[in-house]
């Protein structure tokens, strides 16, 4: 397994990060316990997962991830010290008006819960799940900067941010002299490029923001699993892979990628996921895992080298900037 620095910090993260919203929805315990340690003993020392995951499920109450990591922390083999955990705040937590959002009221409370769920004295990586206009920036990072002197965050990050606020939250870092954000997870893969590149790559780029793609699979269409011939599995997951990406350049991207693999006798997720972590920019790719097997095969990819050739022609498959 690789490590590269995450952005301008010296933190080093795995390549590959374990992303974890399946955990007590599409996994079990015992299934997502197996997953956390396998995943270690390849070299994976990243782990990612949200407060909020995933009480849009009926029955789920929200931070079952988060609990499932806490119970795995306490039986495994592996220290803590050696570990990268990520986590998220932002979503509503219960009914309450007030849990929820990015107010300093929200974030201190939910903090503590993510702590006490997840069985350990401190965050690695503490991440706004996504940008809010109620809550002033000033008011979230002043919050922010509060748990890293406290020692209960060690980083912290966004996801989900338009280039513009993120621009605006690291004015007010330096103006204010708070902890400023270190890290971006975008959704990026290569059917869906446009936004991360057009403007928050150039700018992650310019001021060392670390970047952790989520989705590089492209919620599986990237896998081969959806081909033109196939018909189509009856699931809401599968109607919304069919309206973005099940068009004449999304499946020219699933062939690009299964002739490029062929050459390294690589699979077509593995080949995805290689293409990803081939962008100067990215540090990390997150994948989530419903079995060790889907685990072990999906982190191959990580151990392929594309040739500057073979980017460019994966690249050419799905290019969005105008021509000039």
């Amino acid at each position: 397994m690789e490590y590269r620095r995450l952005g301008r910090t010296g933190l080093k993260v795995s390549t590959i990060c374990l992303g974890t919203m399946q955990f007590g929805w599409s996994s079990g315990e015992d299934v997502a316990h197996r997953v956390m340690s396998r995943a270690v003993e390849l070299g994976c020392n990243f782990i990612d997962t949200a407060d909020v995951y995933s009480r849009w499920i009926e029955g789920n109450p929200g931070g079952v991830s988060e609990t499932i990591i806490g119970n795995w922390l306490q039986k495994t083999s592996a220290r803590r010290e050696d570990l990268i955990i990520a986590t998220k705040v932002r979503g509503a937590m219960s009914d309450d008006v007030n849990d929820r959002g990015l107010s300093r009221h929200h974030i201190m409370n939910a903090v503590e819960n993510s702590l006490r769920r997840l069985q350990t004295d401190y965050i690695d990586l503490y991440q706004t799940h996504a940008f809010e206009a109620e809550a002033p920036q000033e008011e979230t990072l002043r919050a922010l900067d509060d748990l890293v002197h406290q020692g209960k965050v060690r980083y912290v990050g966004v996801s989900n941010y338009p280039a513009w606020r993120l621009v605006e939250a690291l004015w007010i870092s330096d103006v204010r002299n708070l902890v400023r954000y270190e890290s971006l997870q975008p959704h990026y893969n290569l059917v869906h490029r446009a936004e991360f590149e057009r403007e928050l790559q150039p700018l992650c780029l310019e001021y060392g923001i670390g970047v952790i793609p989520y989705s590089p699979l492209g919620g599986g269409f990237l896998t081969g699993k959806y081909r033109r011939d196939a018909p189509l599995p009856h699931s809401d997951r599968a109607a919304g892979i069919q309206r973005r990406y099940m068009n004449e350049q999304g499946f020219a991207a699933v062939d690009k990628l299964e002739e490029i693999g062929s050459a390294h006798g690589a699979t077509i997720a593995q080949t995805a996921i290689a293409w990803v972590l081939a962008n100067p920019a990215v540090d990390s790719a997150i994948i989530g895992a419903n079995s060790v097997e889907q685990l072990e095969d999906t982190l191959k990819g990580a151990e392929i080298s594309l040739t500057a050739e073979e980017k460019a022609a994966l690249d050419e498959v799905t290019a969005w900037q105008e021509r000039r």
